[in-house]
């Protein structure tokens, strides 16, 4: 099975990448499942219904969240309703919406996906990692071909989820930070590991928004509204290749598509 994994994806530019460029990496990887990280898709922070429906209408099978899940208040009964969006898996019992759902693919069996986020440098919330156990436990039950969202911050705590999770999952892929690492490993037991997917959203930008107010904000320590930049984009992802029988990884490879005028 191959998979692809799409990173952040920002506002309507990132929203434009995608559907630019998602056919087009189907064909040429031969994918079979596809999961985004719409965690800024709407506006550059957060769901909302219209987009995350345009996204699915894209071609996306899965889509994942972050610290941002619940920032427009219509996504929180859009989310009980709609099983293929996912928010993080330890939000406490009661929260709105899953963290973990197995889905079918046409040809290649069921994937499971898992959403966590990290507590280092974010808001707390219940430890990923007895979550992580908690869900891959009931997973495992249905499918061995199982991928993991880690959106955090930290870099340890992203490798120490991939490390504790090696060899129970098929990947682990970190989103969160925009910026895509270079450190894509399989672990030794089989696990695929990215410690940050990327962004999909401008290019010419700080994290997906335009660069004068962030500059400002660090220079001022002041307040300062932030705009989803305009520009050149770019569709940062993973394709995973994933041996449906033992669920374990046999390859993982960084995919990065411009689009638009690039200088």
């Amino acid at each position: 099975m191959n998979l692809l994994f799409i990173g952040d994806i920002v506002g309507r530019p990132g929203r434009e990448a995608l559907r630019s460029c998602l056919e087009s990496l189907v064909a040429r990887h031969r994918v079979d499942f596809t999961i985004a990280n719409i965690e800024n898709a709407a506006g550059g922070m957060g769901v909302t219904q219209p987009v995350a429906e345009e996204i699915l209408a894209a071609g996306v099978d899965v889509l994942t969240t972050g610290n941002h899940v619940w920032r427009h208040r219509g996504a929180v009964g859009y989310i009980d309703a709609e099983p293929r969006l996912l928010r993080p898996a330890n939000y406490p019992p009661g929260a709105p919406g899953r963290g973990a759902a197995v889905f079918m693919t046409a040809h290649s069996g069921p994937v499971g996906v898992l959403n966590l986020l990290g507590r280092t440098f974010m808001h707390p919330l219940d430890c990923p990692f007895r979550a992580a156990d908690r869900e891959i436990e009931q997973l495992r039950g249905k499918t061995p071909v199982i991928v993991v969202d880690m959106h955090a911050e930290a870099t340890s705590e992203k490798l120490a989820i991939g490390w504790r999770l090696d060899g129970r999952v098929s990947a682990v892929l970190g989103t969160h930070t925009h910026v895509q690492t270079a450190d894509e490993r399989i672990l030794p037991r089989g696990t695929a590991y990215i410690t940050d997917v990327g962004m999909t959203g401008p290019r010419d930008s700080i994290l997906g928004v335009k660069a004068e107010p962030v500059i400002e904000h660090f220079l001022s320590g002041m307040p300062t509204h932030f705009e989803v930049a305009g520009g050149p984009t770019v569709l940062n992802g993973v394709v995973v290749s994933i041996d449906t029988e033992t669920g374990l990884a046999r390859s993982l490879e960084r995919v990065i598509e411009s689009v638009g005028a690039q200088t």
